[in-house]
């Protein structure tokens, strides 16, 4: 608490005050602010100190706020103007909060009802909304005491007008002694900071972060001075050096991150032109070219770089302020007893302590044993702050893996296989200790990647894969995977995956393709960890081609026995295909929570067992279209029978069938199309709908959708428009026509997230619009979401000749948008085409459809003319990079 006032504020206020019209206070306050905002935008550009901003901007209210107190308060009138909060500690941003109390008896509040009111008012007038309150000793003793965010707010005040005892007054009424002694304080601080950081799912990695409340951000440097000033009443974080509880190059990095995010968080209010606390992608671009930042290259843009920065200050501040938070434990709780563990190292109240921890700067191999012993002691809380701070002061002497000597490699790849590698590798990445050992991951810390797929910085993406990985060797079955338990168990090495993993993005943002340039440094990492010939091999491969069986899975058609034989040749082995399906599945779901879907595992899992089956065949003998049909055939021949269903019956429906119904389609999707047709009524057009995944009902995340009626033309763009209108996202649509001219159209559809919706009232909803004209299906109308608006994709038109005979692929990349499937299925049927199949990719913004598609007559779609024609009228309609 504050009450010295600043002389040239002191000046400002007196002449204001001395103005005597209203209009022409009003005038010449906003004239002060503006001309005073003015100032500070020049001197921000100019890369002057943040903290002299901060306070340049807190003078200048505080000449406003004085001069309409002395205008409407008597001088000698008992009531106290103090200011609270962030403008208590003479903080402020462009557009902050200008937080006031009025301290004074009930008498006296009551006295100056009329003259309070009015202050108020000319505040508003001159641009500023003040937050206030008016209250008497006891009455902010007694809100105090029971919410400790008023308390903390109060610990931070400063006076403005009255009596400098009343500063004094106040500190005595909400003394530790009196309300939140220093435990009790410290415990609902805590608790405050988790239900925060909960907020924002517990992490700073966010596409658009929050500067002040998010993990990491001021608010968690703001919680450690409050804790600090309460628990060993000190009233800067620097007081704490003699005291022990802090580190001269702690509170060194401390300062520099308060001031780089104090900096980032005064440019987002000048961009944004208000109070804003949020990076969104709105601000992230302009603030980017504010702070002088320019493109290096389309791997490393200048939002880029400025994200970076963002998220390495806030790991840092996370860091240390889990390190003080165990100080102020320790503080509280007193001395306690050390529990030996082995080789050097002790558990003090749960965290690891080194006991010579000196040692850690010149023995590389202990702090490999550090990490070790912690792996091998599941209980320990985390690392004990004094161990954790001479880690990070030993940081720069641990040698990068290509400087350290065998036994430091051979420390390093017994942690891989030792129990609990994956929690012990996120502990190195936290640390620093990987960043370092491993330069390459150290580079890739923080860096995010522009754009709505890519919700993780790279680092925290590749720990979010490593956490999947580990999931798949546990005993219980995770129901997100249908087959990954059982292949993780199969695994000769799993280190190998680990380091997979490890390496599949760690090139990203140096040019190139970051598959190659990857799978070049986890081969130079693999040979000098000793690792044979053939496992090294195998971690490069898997890093080159991490991403085949996704694109493989989600762009091609996997029914094609043609397209599982060429994936199984470039597989080659079973080993290959069981640590590329497992590094498939954690890097898909570990890219967004939002990405991973029953869909893709069900597509996955067939792409892995069609392969398994080629590769166990022989590639010499891969399956034909024939054989496959007549597998299927057979499969839900035998599921019909066993539920009763009368042979002939089957037998009629499946002579209308084509042939390539059965290569496209599973035998039990075959089997409960089969069944419904045969139970519909014979006069009405047939839509069912059924969970992706069995048994889920409203839960369920995708639904499996099967159409059966009387072909017609614009019937798949009706289908899709009404698909649309009730929110569904189409993934896949299969479109075939009978021998007696029924469509058989099938689609795979994911319910958007919170949504829960019946499968039999889609049914009942696309058997409502098959009974009407179908030009009366439309897309609906939405707004294109805020984040899609910063996105531009070059919209890409191409045509090809497809696979299948008489048939033309038609590929669209382009922006994503609401309703983009329903408009582009308008333009085909405008230009009379047929849609036979089509693949609806999605990946954060970017749109990569495929659509096989033939004329009226189903002919290819070969007249360059006509395609052109379509071309433009598609980038009529579509996105593109305008």
């Amino acid at each position: 608490m504050t009450a010295a006032p600043a002389a040239a504020a002191d000046g400002e206020a007196a002449r204001l005050a001395a103005l005597d019209d209203d209009g022409a206070w009003r005038e010449a306050a906003r004239a002060l602010l503006a001309g005073a905002d003015a100032t500070l935008v020049a001197r921000f550009e100019a890369r002057e100190d943040i903290d002299a901003l901060l306070a340049a901007r807190a003078e200048a209210v505080d000449s406003v706020v004085r001069s309409a107190w002395l205008r409407c308060i008597p001088a000698q009138a008992p009531v106290h103007l103090l200011a609270t909060g962030g403008y208590g500690r003479g903080e402020l941003f462009p557009h902050s909060d200008v937080d006031l109390l009025v301290l004074a008896d009930g008498g006296s509040q009551q006295a100056c009802e009329a003259g309070l009111a009015r202050f108020f008012a000319q505040l508003w007038d001159a641009g500023l909304a003040a937050g206030h309150a008016v209250r008497s000793l006891a009455q902010c003793a007694e809100v105090a005491a029971g919410d400790v965010t008023v308390a903390t707010a109060l610990l931070e005040t400063r006076l403005l007008a009255g009596d400098p005892g009343s500063l004094e007054a106040l500190a005595a009424a909400i003394a530790p002694d009196r309300i939140w002694p220093p435990r009790a304080f410290f415990l609902a601080k805590r608790e405050e900071q988790r239900a925060r950081h909960a907020r924002f799912d517990d992490t700073a990695y966010n596409l658009e972060p929050n500067l002040k409340d998010g993990p990491g951000g001021l608010r968690d440097l703001q919680t450690l001075l409050w804790m600090a000033r309460r628990i060993a009443g000190v009233e800067r974080l620097g007081a704490l050096v003699p005291l022990g509880g802090l580190g001269n190059d702690e509170l060194a990095t401390l300062r520099r991150e308060r001031r780089a995010l104090s900096r980032l968080r005064f440019g987002l209010h000048l961009v944004a032109g208000r109070r804003e606390e949020r990076l969104l992608f709105d601000y992230q671009k302009p603030l980017a070219a504010r702070f002088g930042l320019v493109d290096a290259g389309r791997d490393n843009l200048a939002v880029e770089q400025l994200m970076q920065a963002f998220f390495r200050s806030a790991a840092t501040v996370l860091r240390l302020n889990d390190r003080l938070l165990q100080r102020f434990e320790e503080q509280l709780e007193g001395p306690a007893e050390e529990t030996a563990l082995e080789d050097g190292f002790a558990a003090q109240r749960g965290y690891l302590v080194a006991r010579d921890p000196g040692r850690l700067a010149r023995d590389p191999a202990l702090v490999m044993r550090l990490f070790a012993v912690w792996a091998a002691h599941p209980g320990l809380r985390g690392l004990h702050s004094h161990t954790a701070r001479v880690l990070a002061e030993a940081l720069p002497d641990l040698p990068a893996y290509t400087e350290a000597g065998p036994a430091v490699r051979e420390a390093f790849m017994a942690l891989l296989r030792g129990p609990a590698a994956v929690a012990t590798l996120a502990r190195m990445a936290r640390t620093g200790v990987l960043g370092r050992y491993l330069p390459a991951f150290g580079q890739v810390s923080g860096r995010m990647q522009y754009d709505l797929f890519h919700v993780y910085t790279v680092d925290q993406h590749t720990l979010a894969v490593l956490r999947n990985v580990d999931g798949f060797g546990r005993a219980e079955r995770d129901p997100r995977f249908a087959f990954a338990q059982e292949v993780r168990a199969q695994l000769r090495a799993p280190e190998l995956l680990l380091l997979a993993v490890l390496f599949h993005d760690i090139a990203k943002g140096r040019g190139g393709d970051h598959s190659e340039l990857g799978a070049d440094d986890a081969r130079a990492f693999c040979r000098a960890h000793g690792l044979s010939a053939g496992d090294t091999e195998l971690v490069a491969w898997l890093v080159l081609k991490h991403l085949l069986m996704s694109v493989t899975a989600q762009k091609q058609d996997i029914s094609d026995p043609g397209v599982v034989a060429r994936f199984a040749t470039e597989i080659a082995d079973r080993e290959r295909l069981d640590y590329l399906y497992l590094l498939t599945l954690a890097d898909i779901a570990g890219t967004s929570p939002k990405l991973w879907n029953a869909w893709k595992d069900r597509l996955l899992a067939d792409l892995y067992s069609s392969t398994r089956l080629a590769l166990r065949r022989g590639l010499e003998n891969p399956v034909g279209a024939e054989e496959r049909i007549a597998q299927t055939r057979q499969a839900a021949r035998e599921r019909l029978h066993a539920e009763g269903v009368d042979p002939a019956r089957v037998e009629a429906v499946w002579s209308e069938f084509p042939e390539e119904m059965f290569l496209r389609w599973r035998a039990d999707e075959i089997a409960w199309q089969t069944r419904g047709i045969i139970q519909a009524p014979g006069d009405r057009p047939l839509a069912l709908a059924r969970p992706h995944r069995p048994g889920e009902g409203l839960r369920a995340s995708a639904l499996e959708v099967f159409v059966h009626t009387p072909d017609r033309d614009g019937l798949f763009a009706a289908l899709v428009a009404t698909l649309d209108r009730l929110g569904l996202n189409i993934v896949q649509a299969r479109v075939l026509t009978s021998r007696d001219g029924m469509s058989l159209d099938g689609f795979r559809v994911l319910v958007p997230e919170g949504r829960e919706i019946a499968p039999e009232d889609v049914a009942r909803t696309l058997t409502g619009a098959l009974l009407r004209p179908l030009d009366q299906a439309r897309p609906s109308r939405r707004s294109t979401p805020r984040q899609l608006r910063h996105f531009r994709v070059p919209a890409q038109i191409e045509f090809s000749p497809s696979r299948t005979s008489g048939r033309t692929l038609l590929s669209l990349v382009c922006t994503d948008r609401p309703g983009l499937l329903a408009d582009v299925t308008q333009v085909l049927r405008a230009h009379r085409l047929r849609v036979h199949d089509a693949r609806i990719a999605t990946f954060g913004e970017r749109v990569e459809d495929i659509f096989q598609i033939t004329d009226e007559r189903d002919r290819a779609f070969g007249d360059p003319a006509l395609q052109q024609a379509l071309r433009e009228a598609l980038a009529a309609r579509v996105p593109g990079d305008s």
